[in-house]
C-alpha cells in the first residue's frame, strides 16, 4: 500500500507532523499555568526546531544525490522529495 496525497493535501509528511506538533504545544503551553510544565514544553518547541532543520537538511541531501527514477519517484510519493 502506498500513500498517494490528493490534490491540495501538503505532500511532505513530516513538514505536516512536525507542525501538528507545534500547534499542539503550543495550545498546551497557552492553556497551562504550571512554569515547570511551561518550560517543558518551550524546550520541546525549541527541539521541534532542531528536528524540522535536521529534516530539511536531509531532504536537501536526497535531493542532490544520483537516485535511479523508481526510487525517486517512491520518495516523492512519501513526501521526502519535492522534485
Amino acid at each position: 500500500m502506498s500513500f498517494k496525497p490528493t490534490s491540495g493535501e501538503v505532500t511532505n509528511m513530516t513538514e505536516t507532523t512536525v507542525d501538528t506538533m507545534e500547534t499542539i504545544l503550543t495550545s498546551a503551553l497557552d492553556e497551562t499555568e504550571d512554569r515547570d510544565i511551561k518550560f517543558k514544553l518551550r524546550t520541546a518547541l525549541q527541539l521541534l526546531v532542531v528536528i524540522g532543520e535536521q529534516e530539511k537538511a536531509a531532504r536537501n541531501a536526497l535531493e542532490d544525490c544520483t537516485l535511479d527514477d523508481e526510487l525517486r519517484r517512491r520518495l516523492r510519493d512519501l513526501g521526502y522529495l519535492n522534485t
